[in-house]
Order: C-alpha cells, then sequence, then structure tokens
C-alpha cells in the first residue's frame, strides 16, 4: 500500500465558481404558510447561502484542517484521504468512520480528546471529501469494511477497534463480521444492523 502526505487546500477557482453558482441559485416561490411549517424556509436558506457565498472563511478553515496529519492511501486502485495520529509512546489503533452525509471533520474532535491514548485513523468514505469514489459498483459497507482492514494493516496494525455511527456503524460492523480475530471491539453510536439471535447464532 502505498501511502503519501495530502495537505487540504482548493483551489481559489473551485472557490470562485462555487460562489458563482451559488449566486446564480433560481428561487422558487415562497411556501404557504408559517416559515417552517411546509419544510426549509426560504430567507433562513438565502441568508446561509449568502454567508456561504460571501462570508465563510474557507482559508481558515484549511488552516484549521491542516492541523492534522493528513494522508493519501491507494488501496485497490481507489485514492482514501484518511488523518492519521500516532499517540506519544504509541496507543491502541483505533480507525473512525462517519457516516452519511457527513465527512470525516465530525471525528477530528475524538482526535483532539482521545489522542494521548490512542493512535487514530480517520479515513473519508470512498467518494466523500477527498477520497476517491471507485470506478465500479457495489460500494456498500461489506466493501468499504474490507478496505479499512487494508488500510490499518497497511499502516501496520494486526489488531484494531472500530468506531462508527451511521453508514460507518454498518462498516465498523462489517469489520468485526469479516476479520474478528483482527478487532478488538467496535463501538457504534447508531445500530446500523440487527444481530441474528436464532438458536444457532453465535455469542454476541
Amino acid at each position: 500500500m502505498h501511502v503519501e502526505p495530502y495537505t487540504v487546500v482548493v483551489s481559489d477557482a473551485v472557490l470562485d465558481d462555487l460562489r458563482d453558482r451559488i449566486l446564480r441559485t433560481r428561487w422558487p416561490d415562497g411556501a404557504p404558510g408559517e416559515p417552517w411549517s411546509q419544510g426549509v424556509d426560504r430567507e433562513y436558506l438565502q441568508d446561509l447561502l449568502a454567508y456561504w457565498a460571501d462570508g465563510f472563511d474557507w482559508r481558515a478553515q484549511e488552516r484549521a484542517l491542516n492541523r492534522y496529519e493528513h494522508r493519501m492511501a491507494e488501496i485497490d486502485g481507489v485514492r482514501i484521504h484518511f488523518v492519521h495520529h500516532r499517540a506519544p509512546g504509541g496507543g491502541i489503533p483505533l480507525v473512525l468512520t462517519h457516516g452519511w452525509p457527513s465527512t470525516f471533520v465530525e471525528m477530528l474532535g475524538l482526535v483532539d480528546r482521545l489522542g494521548d491514548r490512542f493512535d487514530l485513523v480517520v479515513p473519508s468514505l470512498p467518494g466523500y471529501a477527498f477520497s476517491q469514489r471507485p470506478p465500479r459498483v457495489g460500494v456498500d459497507r461489506e466493501f468499504v469494511a474490507g478496505l479499512w482492514h487494508r488500510l490499518m494493516q497497511g499502516l501496520g496494525y494486526e489488531r484494531y477497534g472500530a468506531c462508527g455511527g451511521d453508514f460507518g456503524a454498518g462498516i465498523a460492523t462489517h469489520m468485526a463480521l469479516s476479520q474478528p480475530d483482527r478487532m478488538i471491539g467496535i463501538h457504534l453510536s447508531t445500530a446500523e444492523m440487527s444481530p441474528y439471535t436464532g438458536p444457532d447464532a453465535p455469542p454476541l
């Protein structure tokens, strides 16, 4: 597995294009009734998009994101972005997986809180943030679980834990189902899959 450093930088041209798209928004008529009674309030959304166009400081966000160690790995022909934090003196390795429609950013607070005791790997799901969308069908929780196993083992971790929420919870579950001997344990903030608990089921 080839791993290389990565710096979060979005070109001025891309930011200008995004701003132009926002400013060219064609707004529908406002919904009848009280604000928010029929969905998102148009005035609120217009204010939000005006902030994204002219108030949001993307360069400040880049600086905040680049406080972390970003990497890119080539796994089975797919470029995967991840943050890799090593605890001083080593720590239990954990892979932290975000859900839909979020990004790796939601997990960065855990890096700040757990980084003194754990080695943390925070990948972006395929097609999210800076990870490549695989040129194939069948990119599901089981497929991504396989990518994460190869990522963790490629980084030199033989055994590790996994944490996930939403789609990430399904990935963590499949990591445990597919390679249980590798897993120290999993933590799910939402249970994506109901376990089979019939008479011939293995112990939970």
